[in-house]
C-alpha cells in the first residue's frame, strides 16, 4: 500500500486521527478506534511533540489489534520511530529555523526508517501561531507563522515544494486557541500543487469543513477526539 497516494487523492476529503502514544491508557483507544472505524477515517497518525515514555511500538500494537487502517508516525525528533508503523511523515520545520529539526534528527533516523522499510513520506512542517503558545512550538524552540500574515506561509510553502518535499502540514498545535486561518490554507493551496494537511484547535464540524473548503486535502483530529470521541461521528458526513 502507498499511503502518499492515498493522500495525494484530490477528488476526496481524508481526516487523521491523530494518538499521543503517552495517553494509549490514559484515554480510552478502544473507544476512539472503533468510532474512527464506523466513522470511515482514513489513518491513525501516532506522535506528540513530548513523549515521556517510551510506548510508541506497544501503542501502535494496540492500535493494529483494533484497526485495518493504516497507521502513520507524526515523530517529535528522530528517536520516535517505530517498525510497527506502515509509514511516517519525514517532518522538516520549514517554518523554524532549528537545524536540528530541518536535517539533523534526519540524518540520525534515516538509516532506522530504511532498514525498518517504512514508508517515507517528505513532509514540509509549518507550525502556525494560534493564540497560545503550544507544545510544538515551545519544543521545537521556534517562532510560528504569524497567523495575519498568509503570505509568508505561501512564501514558505513554495520553498518547501521547490525543495522537493512531498507534503505540508499546516498546524496550529496541541491545545491551540484557534485554528489555522481559512484564509491562509486558501492561499497555501493556491500557491502549491502538493497535498495539505491540516490541524490544530479543529474543534467544530464547521471548522473541519471550512478547512477542507479552503484546500486541505487532510484534517488531523487530536484533542477534540480525547475529550469528545463521538466528535468522530459528526464529521463522518464530510468525508462520505
Amino acid at each position: 500500500m502507498n499511503l502518499y497516494n492515498l493522500i495525494e487523492e484530490t477528488n476526496t476529503k481524508k481526516i487523521a486521527l491523530l494518538i499521543d502514544p503517552d495517553k494509549c491508557s490514559e484515554f480510552s483507544i478502544e473507544k476512539r478506534i472503533s468510532l474512527a472505524n464506523e466513522a470511515g477515517i482514513h489513518f491513525i497518525f501516532v506522535g506528540g511533540s513530548l513523549l515521556n515514555y517510551y510506548t510508541i511500538d506497544s501503542c501502535i500494537q494496540k492500535i493494529k489489534s483494533l484497526t485495518k487502517l493504516p497507521v502513520v508516525l507524526f515523530p517529535a525528533n528522530g528517536m520516535h520511530i517505530s517498525p510497527e508503523a506502515d509509514a511516517i511523515l519525514f517532518l522538516s520545520l520549514i517554518s523554524g529555523r532549528n537545524a536540528d529539526l530541518l536535517i539533523g534528527n534526519h540524518v540520525h533516523s534515516a538509516t532506522i526508517i530504511r532498514k525498518y522499510g517504512l514508508e517515507s513520506i517528505p513532509t514540509g512542517y509549518m507550525i502556525v501561531e494560534s493564540g497560545t503558545i503550544t507544545t510544538a512550538q515551545y519544543m521545537s524552540n521556534s517562532m510560528p507563522l504569524p497567523r495575519n500574515k498568509p503570505e509568508v506561509a505561501v512564501s514558505t510553502a513554495i520553498a518547501g515544494e521547490m525543495l522537493g518535499l512531498k507534503a505540508l502540514y499546516l498546524d496550529a498545535g496541541s491545545g491551540a486557541s484557534s485554528p489555522v486561518p481559512e484564509t491562509m490554507i486558501a492561499a497555501v493551496r493556491k500557491a502549491v500543487t502538493i497535498p495539505m494537511i491540516v490541524g490544530g484547535g479543529l474543534r467544530t464540524v464547521d471548522s473541519v469543513e471550512k478547512a477542507f473548503n479552503a484546500g486541505a486535502n487532510v484534517i488531523v483530529l487530536g484533542n477534540i477526539a480525547e475529550d469528545q470521541p463521538e466528535f468522530l461521528l459528526s464529521v463522518k458526513k464530510l468525508i462520505e
